[in-house]
């Protein structure tokens, strides 16, 4: 499905974009990142990530699973991943007006360093959880309907900008591997996991599937 494998090549910018955001907040506390560039990352990640990125896979991934594959919207997989947009997007917001000057104080640099931390730590579990779950299971529950492919979009004007800036700021600040931060894939690593998502068996998967499940388990 061409928009499944658009979004994960997304992901793959949006990763980097992250270690190299990492990388970013570490030289503005300490002297040595242009303050300019931080609108610019908040840019990236607002209309690239969020606006472009996010609108599709919520738009149209998403809505066709709830009305062609007839899975719920208001629970499980689905809703733990927009709440985790919205989430995600709120605390971005927090973090921007910190990202566009270098901060003043030492209680600056510590909120601005954590809610970077915070930020990336997540959005690089969201993108495993997708990866490995999300797409592949909603991708195959579509096919089961006879849905072979989804409606696209271009990028608009902000969000193209903002994907080129991004580019750019990857060469300048090149990114960070957060060696404290375990990844991996299936829901037991999604942070939703128990909260408000019980993982894709529990919540997708049919009686039969159930039963089917069982009968190889014999």
């Amino acid at each position: 499905m061409k928009l499944i494998d658009t979004l994960q090549d997304e992901h793959v910018l949006i990763d980097q974009m992250l270690g190299s955001l990492r990388t970013y907040v570490g030289g503005l506390v300490n002297g040595t990142a242009d303050p300019d560039d931080g609108g610019r990352f908040a840019a990236f990640f607002t209309e690239f990530a969020g606006h472009f990125h996010h609108d599709r896979e919520e738009g149209v991934f998403f809505e066709a699973l709830v009305t062609e594959a007839e899975l719920p919207g208001d629970r499980g997989p689905l809703y733990a991943v927009a709440h985790e947009h919205a989430e995600m997007g709120g605390w971005l917001r927090e973090m921007t007006p910190l990202l566009e000057q270098r901060p003043q104080s030492e209680d600056d640099r510590v909120r601005l360093e954590a809610l970077a931390i915070r930020y990336s730590h997540a959005l690089w579990r969201h993108i495993d959880a997708e990866n490995s779950v999300l797409y592949p299971e909603g991708a195959e529950r579509l096919y089961r309907c006879g849905i072979r492919e989804l409606p696209d979009r271009p990028m608009n004007d902000a969000e193209a900008a903002a994907r080129e800036a991004g580019a750019a700021l990857l060469l300048r600040y090149p990114p960070v591997e957060d060696v404290t931060f375990t990844r991996g894939d299936g829901c037991f690593m999604c942070r939703a996991y128990g909260e408000t998502c019980d993982g894709f068996e529990a919540e997708w998967w049919t009686e039969l599937e159930w039963e089917d499940e069982g009968d190889l388990s014999d």
